[in-house]
């Protein structure tokens, strides 16, 4: 039995093939209108959403199927001091697969280790995001017809973009990438996602504070919102929050071929005149997250008829070594015992297997 805590859980193939079912889901939909009839998705959000949640349960209801769950924590039994893994072991009672987002770093991993049924992450913090990736992909792809020799842009808060670190990973799997990442010095790429997909692999990459002047040389644009909710010092999310604006005036600037994406909300980092370009393709990449979602749906349920859940490898892991990261899920589940992951030997790199900070 599967699940999807991260991008990378999946191999290049995988995504090629979820991202061609999606398009036969698009273009044959009645064919998936009964796939997962008598089947339940529980949807459980710990932090606000509308698109993933919505999508998640739109994309269940389409292939036949029903959704329960909930969409704040209050409502649910976090607010009386649950742990993550009880929550995920009495889900497993009443669900056939479950979609998680949680503020903290690290919860989907924790729930997939203890449900008995497949898991999927539906963002954790400023982590990971692997189904708008999926979502992402199936844009580029039906947008430029490929997915390799692209110049992709990343743009506002790389730090905490859980949907940018993904897709870096993703999109590290195909040839003839090249990213330029995009951001003032306080919310650049972490260098755990910089080092262990970009460094190590020799991926190409450059850094610059200027949108301006990286316009002209990208495929993909990929805008972010600066987040509010991920920041401590409500000053400093001031001070940043406006530092890019995308405008009718810079889309000169770019590729007459050029597509923009967005994960969705914006606040003001793209101007809604730009909504009028035909370049701008985020509304069409949140309408592709559904039909990726079925598939991801799809996927996971016919793998789950094999019961035998997925082992951890063993290999590099150090014991009782605490993380300092205080957005990470071990921070409040204290039962979980600490444990690092050796990510570089040759200078004794250790991070959290659960938030992937280094300890």
């Amino acid at each position: 039995m599967r699940s999807l805590i991260s991008i990378l859980d999946f191999s290049k193939e995988e995504l090629d093939q979820l991202i061609a079912t999606a398009k036969d889901i698009i273009a044959n939909p009645e064919k998936y209108w009964d796939c997962c009839k008598h089947k339940k998705l529980a949807t459980l959000f710990f932090e606000p959403s509308t698109r993933t949640r919505l999508s998640f349960e739109a994309a269940m209801m389409e292939l036949g199927g029903s959704v329960l769950g909930f969409s704040q924590a209050s409502s649910s039994s976090a607010s009386k001091g649950e742990s993550m893994a009880d929550t995920a072991k009495i889900l497993s009672c009443y669900v056939d697969i479950m979609a998680i987002r949680h503020p903290r770093e690290g919860a989907p991993f924790v729930a997939s280790r203890n449900a008995t049924v497949p898991v999927i992450n539906a963002g954790d913090g400023g982590h990971q995001h692997p189904t708008q990736t999926l979502a992402d992909l199936l844009t580029i792809s039906r947008e430029l017809g490929r997915l390799d020799n692209l110049t992709i842009g990343f743009c506002g808060d790389l730090k905490y973009g859980r949907t940018v670190h993904s897709l870096i990973e993703a999109m590290s799997r195909y040839t003839g990438i090249k990213f330029v990442l995009i951001s003032p010095e306080e919310l650049k790429l972490p260098n755990y996602v910089r080092y262990n997909t970009l460094e190590k692999h020799r991926i190409p990459y450059e850094v610059t504070t200027s949108l301006e002047d990286a316009l002209p040389n990208l495929d993909v644009l990929y805008m972010t919102r600066i987040q509010q909710e991920r920041f401590d010092d409500l000053d400093e999310y001031n001070r940043l929050k406006d530092s890019y604006v995308l405008n009718t005036e810079k889309m000169k600037l770019a590729k007459k071929d050029m597509c923009v994406l967005h994960p969705l909300p914006r606040v003001n980092e793209i101007s809604v005149a730009v909504d009028d370009d035909p370049r701008a393709a985020y509304f069409r990449q949140a309408l592709n997250g559904k039909y990726m979602r079925m598939a991801l749906i799809l996927k996971l349920l016919e793998e789950a008829k094999d019961p035998q859940k997925e082992a951890i490898s063993t290999n590099d892991l150090v014991f009782d070594r605490p993380c300092t990261n205080p957005k990470c899920i071990c921070q409040v589940e204290q039962e979980l015992r600490p444990t690092a992951r050796i990510t570089d030997p040759k200078e004794g790199v250790l991070r959290c297997i659960f938030c992937e900070k280094k300890v």
